[in-house]
């Protein structure tokens, strides 16, 4: 009896924890708002409730030999008599870890599949085509068709499907909005593809999941779905109101520093198209380096360029902001 009273006590105590996390924030990835992250969501919660069973029929199965099997007063001097093998336990405590494996290799494989495509429900509709760059440590946004490029805000139409080209302009990183789709590396030299769909109008948050330095924590960005007559009114706002991307302020977006948002006519594409190469003719490594001893100072100045440079984009950003919102009513 103690012994399942013990296990009880520790499946509470493993418990709590759970419960106050959801307490504390809301869990996006099990919040989809479209039919990418949906299904995404929908393998997730199958795997936990798969994997559950099987922890909870191991746990029973623990405690009920624990308990048939414990050593008793009366047991005396007896010993268990030497058994050979059995083969077909054998077979069968090897056939059960492979039909679990399959389990969940089955509809997990379907589902990278699925959400590599179009979801079907928008298969005759043509994407809008956005182009993603990383860069230390901001997200850079690219619309060819529009000639608009934004930083660290996407701007996407609802209920219509968005094809990322994704590549990073210097080190690896991860896209990832969890209420719409899943998590995919973000390389220098090579293009990553991810479609992105978000059922109605809304605000949905992503990040970068891959450490990367110092400015990793900050390098966050919101996507912004919109009605389709907003979305148009948002980029005849951009072709108005914004200034022309010039080769020169893009390199110096490319520097390792946090920034605001920005938007601009024009995008980086007509120089450069970081998934063909050519990053090196943009990025200063000197930049990168870190200093020790008696160059500590070097490091920090560099900090302190990257936070007045954040603090000079707060005005930009809230003008960017007032654009939107004007665009968007």
């Amino acid at each position: 009896m103690k012994a399942i009273k013990r296990v009880i006590v520790f499946l509470t105590l493993l418990a709590i924890p759970l419960f106050l996390a959801g307490c504390e924030s809301k869990l996006l990835v099990f919040d989809p708002k479209g039919p990418i992250a949906r299904s995404l969501t929908d393998l997730i919660i199958y795997s936990i409730v798969f994997m559950l069973i099987i922890v909870v029929v191991i746990f029973v199965l623990f405690s009920v030999i624990v308990w048939k099997y414990r050593a008793r007063k009366d047991d005396g001097d007896f010993e268990p008599k030497y058994e050979k093998g059995n083969h077909v336990l054998e077979i069968i405590w090897f056939t059960i870890p492979v039909i679990i494996v399959i389990a969940l290799m089955i509809p997990t494989v379907m589902t990278i599949y699925e959400v590599e495509e179009v979801p079907q429900a928008y298969k005759e509709e043509e994407p809008l085509v956005v182009h993603v760059t990383s860069a230390d440590w901001k997200w850079i946004f690219s619309y060819p068709d529009q000639d608009i490029e934004t930083v660290n805000y996407l701007n996407i139409p609802a209920d219509h499907p968005v094809l990322l080209k994704m590549t990073s302009a210097g080190t690896m990183q991860s896209f990832w909005v969890p209420e719409l789709n899943g998590q995919k590396y973000t390389m220098a030299n090579m293009e990553t593809k991810m479609y992105l769909v978000s059922d109605k109008p809304g605000s949905f948050y992503g990040r970068n999941t891959n450490f990367n330095g110092q400015g990793y924590a900050h390098m966050e960005f919101e996507v912004q779905a919109m009605s389709k007559n907003d979305f148009n009114e948002w980029v005849d706002e951009v072709k108005r109101t914004a200034n022309d991307l010039t080769e020169d302020e893009y390199a110096e977006l490319l520097k390792p520093t946090i920034i605001g948002r920005k938007t601009y006519n024009q995008t980086h594409l007509q120089w450069i198209d970081h998934a063909h190469g050519g990053s090196e003719k943009y990025l200063n490594p000197e930049l990168y380096r870190l200093h020790h001893g008696d160059d500590e100072e070097s490091t920090e100045e560099v900090v302190d360029e990257e936070e007045n440079k954040e603090t000079n984009t707060v005005e930009e950003h809230d003008t960017e902001e007032s654009h939107e919102d004007h665009a968007h009513h």
